[in-house]
């Protein structure tokens, strides 16, 4: 099931992405970002409370609301880059090294979360560089 919602995730951030580039060309990006993340936020609220999962704020400690506040600093600060990125250059160039978080996020999940890394995932990063430098250079 993993598979399915992983490619509904790609054509939804496909179709997002250029819907993005559209919105900073008419829109300061920093006015987009924040429209967008309101947008995203109201989204989710709304399906927790359908789904009827609020209570899910009881298995949160100090520790557990620290990890979520920081990832979500982070979130949007890579969301205001982002944009920022996407008024000054074109989709092609910006989305590829958007996507070499894939690669920082691998090394980071073996040295945080002691996660292998195998031949087949080094290979794969590689070639995610390389497609990376192809298209942004």
């Amino acid at each position: 099931m993993w598979i399915f919602y992983g490619l509904i995730s790609a054509i939804l951030a496909a179709i997002a992405t250029i819907l993005d580039k559209t919105a900073v060309n008419a829109l300061d990006s920093n006015f987009a970002t924040a429209f967008r993340m309101s947008t995203v936020a109201i989204l989710s609220w709304a399906i927790v409370f359908g789904t009827g999962t609020p209570n899910q704020i009881d298995n949160l400690d100090s520790h557990g609301w620290n990890i979520q506040l920081i990832a979500g600093v982070l979130t949007g600060l890579s969301c205001l880059a982002y944009y920022k990125a996407l008024s000054l250059a074109d989709v092609s160039r910006v989305l590829p090294l958007n996507r070499t978080s894939l690669i920082m996020t691998i090394l980071l999940a073996n040295v945080l979360l002691s996660e292998a890394i195998t031949a087949k995932t080094m290979v794969g990063g590689a070639l995610i560089m390389l497609g990376t430098v192809f298209l942004v250079l």
